[in-house]
């Protein structure tokens, strides 16, 4: 299979991503709960210009993640896995099964309850931390799992900037969202003019956070948009959106990423914990990443081969859809950052969320990484190194 090189960095820097965010997420969860608490939980919430440092984290430098995850999902669309519609199909269907059921799931225990709002938590999957656990599998994994992973992911992530858009918005403001899409208009036009110099977009892009962020809709759906009038061209290593997506990757991976987990897992756990992962939004969360994830996933996934609307991709069988089903239950990113919205006015809920998403992402990365190394094993593609 022929792999470009973007895709190639991108795979290498996600799957770095996650040993880092792995690593920052223990150290914060240490300082959350040691001597060091109070001054720890104090600095994320220090308030600069009205906001919290947190909160300029997760509605502001998280921009520049979303900014990222759109480029990669315009180059999926124009010439990746994503262009031909009958390949783009199949991750599609996969990633639709992978949020459909598990917000199901959730609503089973959740509907009616105040934690209803939370259906979005076990929809999401993080790029970076399902490729770092594949990742560990080395060049054992066929590189069309890989791929299918990486597409369903992407789309996933869509998915759920969609869902943050449309279910997440308390109040609108049509005044500053006319503008923010005015903004994106303009670049449109430079796009289609071929302005191929970086000042405009960002400055452009700067406008359009601001007053997406005064509209009431979430501040980081402008890094999409934005990503999708930058102008993209052949998509040679040239091009605006190449080197922009190239300069983005590892300021993302090593920074921006790992510092949205030090602040988002800076979860004090008090007593009573193991109570509230009894509660029918921790459930919810657990059954919905868990198991709502890959049976999803499989079921859309077969649903679609036995219908004629799409092939399992070469090199692919059944087992290896349901492992990848297990570690894009790996929701950690967005299924916290979709928390912080769900729950934003109960702290409680974010925080046994928060616990029931670690668990739920940690057993979910386990499981399908024990299960895909026995599958490889079986097919003769993994040994034991002696």
């Amino acid at each position: 299979m022929k792999v470009t090189k973007l895709f190639a960095e991108f795979f290498e820097s996600e799957k770095a991503s996650g040993v880092i965010l792995i690593v920052c997420t223990i150290i914060s969860l240490v300082l959350a709960n040691s001597i060091f608490k109070e001054s720890y939980g104090n600095f994320w919430h220090f308030q600069i210009g009205h906001h919290s440092v947190e909160h300029w984290i997760n509605d502001g430098l998280m921009t520049i993640f979303f900014l990222l995850i759109g480029l990669e999902l315009e180059r999926e669309v124009y010439i990746g896995e994503l262009s031909n519609i009958r390949n783009a199909l199949f991750p599609i269907i996969a990633a639709l099964g992978g949020m459909l059921v598990p917000a199901g799931i959730y609503m089973v225990f959740n509907y009616g309850t105040p934690t209803q709002s939370g259906a979005g938590i076990p929809m999401a999957t993080d790029i970076a931390f399902a490729l770092g656990v594949l990742s560990l599998l080395g060049n054992r994994v066929p590189m069309s799992l890989k791929v299918f992973l990486t597409a369903l992911a992407v789309i996933d992530d869509l998915g759920a900037i969609l869902v943050i858009a449309f279910f997440y918005t308390d109040q609108l403001s049509l005044f500053n969202l006319g503008i923010a899409l005015g903004i994106m208009g303009v670049l449109f036009i430079f796009n289609r003019m071929k302005i191929n110099s970086w000042f405009p977009y960002i400055i452009g892009g700067i406008g359009m956070w601001y007053f997406m962020l005064n509209s009431g809709i979430h501040a980081t759906i402008s890094g999409v948009l934005l990503a999708f009038v930058i102008p993209f061209g052949d998509g040679s290593e040239n091009t605006i959106s190449s080197k922009m997506q190239r300069f983005l990757h590892k300021p993302v991976a090593f920074f921006v990423l790992p510092v949205f987990a030090l602040a988002n897992t800076a979860i004090f756990i008090e007593n009573g914990w193991i109570e509230g992962l009894l509660h029918e939004n921790s459930i919810g969360v657990f059954l919905g990443l868990v198991t709502g994830k890959p049976l999803g996933i499989l079921l859309f996934c077969f649903l679609s081969v036995a219908l004629g609307w799409c092939a399992l991709p070469p090199g692919l069988k059944w087992k290896h859809i349901l492992a990848t089903g297990f570690m894009a239950g790996i929701g950690f990113t967005m299924s916290i950052f979709i928390t912080l919205l769900a729950f934003k006015s109960n702290p409680e809920a974010v925080t046994i969320s928060k616990i029931a998403i670690l668990i739920s992402s940690l057993v979910a990365g386990v499981v399908g990484f024990v299960f895909l190394k026995s599958v490889l094993k079986k097919d003769g593609l993994f040994e034991e190194e002696i």
